[in-house]
């Protein structure tokens, strides 16, 4: 299980750590790709095929379907976990999420998301000033 927010630097290879308490559950490797909210989402290998066989069993003659498929599947890679901790992030990922130097990695049960930290701060102020529309919006589900 993810939790928590965690700030790193990104390095000019695009390599970023990944926390320690984490690199367990990413050492049989790990799959990295397209999130939303140009964000990045990092998932073990084994969560990946499980989500990635859902996401292909989706219906074809649907556009919304296709096009989630092509931002989820043909934007992923795979990753490992070097000496150091770390990962390399993709050029055309890191672009995609706008990542910069500083970046947030925040753990969301099943996945890690990388957010470029400002746009993380962002989103973090815009979802407090609605924190009470949304879990009015939640209470219907239980939560």
């Amino acid at each position: 299980m993810f939790i928590g927010e965690f700030h790193f630097t990104l390095d000019d290879k695009g390599r970023l750590s990944v926390p320690i308490g984490y690199r367990t559950a990413l050492k049989d490797g790990a799959v990295v790709t397209r999130g939303l909210d140009h964000t990045l989402f990092l998932y073990p290998k084994e969560q990946w095929r499980s989500l990635a066989a859902k996401i292909a069993a989706l219906p074809l003659s649907t556009a919304d379907t296709r096009a989630f498929a092509r931002l989820m599947l043909a934007g992923a890679m795979e990753v490992s976990i070097d000496k150091s901790g770390r990962i390399t992030i993709p050029e055309y990922l890191r672009i995609y999420a706008g990542l910069q130097k500083q970046v947030v990695i925040s753990g969301l049960y099943d996945r890690l998301e990388i957010w470029d930290k400002t746009a993380w701060q962002a989103y973090v102020v815009q979802t407090e000033a609605n924190g009470d529309q949304i879990a009015e919006r939640l209470g219907p589900i239980g939560l």
